[in-house]
């Protein structure tokens, strides 16, 4: 009887395992579209700029944005990446972090009020997950200097 119960709790644990390890296997899968660039519209490396400022967001036509949560083919959203690295492109871009600017609704725009000094900025397209598609689609970063 206890052989019984043992085969049957490594059963159910295997199962279990599959519902809950599957999905974190397949995690950052979302395809993008080849060719698809973003960039920000209106401010370039080397900028001296003024707070607050705004910084737009700009995307190739080959893909849209949406909202997080919502799965809709070749969409994303954007995050700003403020004086930090590129994040990993297999994990969700981390979203307690004051470096790390998540536009969940679909914003294409932003003001920004930086100290003063040098910073680097990058822009990285996100899926419904905020994890990066696959290939991900990253801007140059860029430096700036706000007086």
């Amino acid at each position: 009887m206890n052989k019984l119960i043992k085969v049957a709790k490594n059963k159910f644990l295997l199962i279990l395992s599959c519902f809950v390890v599957a999905p974190l296997i397949f995690a950052g899968d979302t395809p993008s579209v080849q060719g698809t660039k973003i960039y920000f519209v209106n401010i370039q490396d080397g900028d001296v700029l003024k707070i607050p400022f705004i910084v737009q967001f700009g995307l190739s036509s080959q893909m849209g944005i949406a909202p997080a949560l919502v799965d809709w083919p070749d969409t994303g959203h954007h995050h700003l990446i403020i004086n930090s690295p590129t994040p990993n492109p297999n994990k969700a871009i981390p979203s307690k972090s004051e470096n790390h600017i998540h536009f969940s609704g679909g914003q294409t725009e932003w003001e920004v009020n930086l100290p003063s000094g040098q910073h680097t900025l990058q822009l990285i397209l996100g899926d419904y997950s905020h994890i990066p598609h696959d290939p991900p689609i990253l801007s140059e970063i860029i430096t700036i200097t706000v007086e």
